[in-house]
């Protein structure tokens, strides 16, 4: 069971990894894409940022998914807490990425769509722009719990691991 430990962590590591690269990505883009020589620059870099947002999500619905179904085997030397806290966290992350995949995002797509026009070009206090602006403050409060508890998941199946270690010794 070692080795499927250590497959579960290098996953929950990939995906954290993936994450963290992502918020670098959508910062560059927008820092690099936003200047007055390139027309519509801050739309191509939502375009760059949504594209990879999308990548990161359903990624994270993946690698959730898998890592659900793994934490099933070689749990009969672990404690139940453990055990279902590390199956929360898990349900927790991906649950934030499906959210964040087919709520979140659908929906600012539509709002994009009603709007017609590249965002720069709508009025500020535009009620379909507050709700754009709300959805993507939204957005990065989903990724940031799917980040955390991706991140608590990796402790408690690092602990497991170190359990396994000692009760085989």
């Amino acid at each position: 069971m070692r080795f499927l430990t250590i497959f579960r962590l290098l996953l929950t590591a990939l995906w954290l990894g993936c994450a963290v690269f992502f918020i670098g990505v959508a910062q560059s883009a927008f820092s690099v894409l936003d200047v007055p020589e390139i027309a519509n620059g801050r739309e191509l870099a939502g375009a760059v940022v949504n594209r990879n947002l999308t990548i990161v999500n359903l990624s994270g619905l993946i690698i959730g998914a898998i890592l659900i179904l793994t934490s099933f085997w070689g749990t009969k030397n672990l404690s139940r807490i453990g055990a279902w806290t590390e199956r929360v966290l898990l349900i927790l992350m991906t649950a934030a990425c499906a959210v964040g995949q087919f709520v979140i995002i659908t929906w600012m797509s539509f709002i994009r769509s009603q709007l017609g026009k590249p965002l720069v070009e709508v009025a500020a206090d535009d009620p379909l722009l507050i709700k754009f602006n709300q959805l993507h403050q939204y957005s990065q409060w989903v990724l940031l719990t799917a980040m955390i508890t991706a991140l608590l998941a990796f402790f408690v199946i690092s602990l497991k691991s170190d359990t396994n270690v000692t009760e085989t010794k």
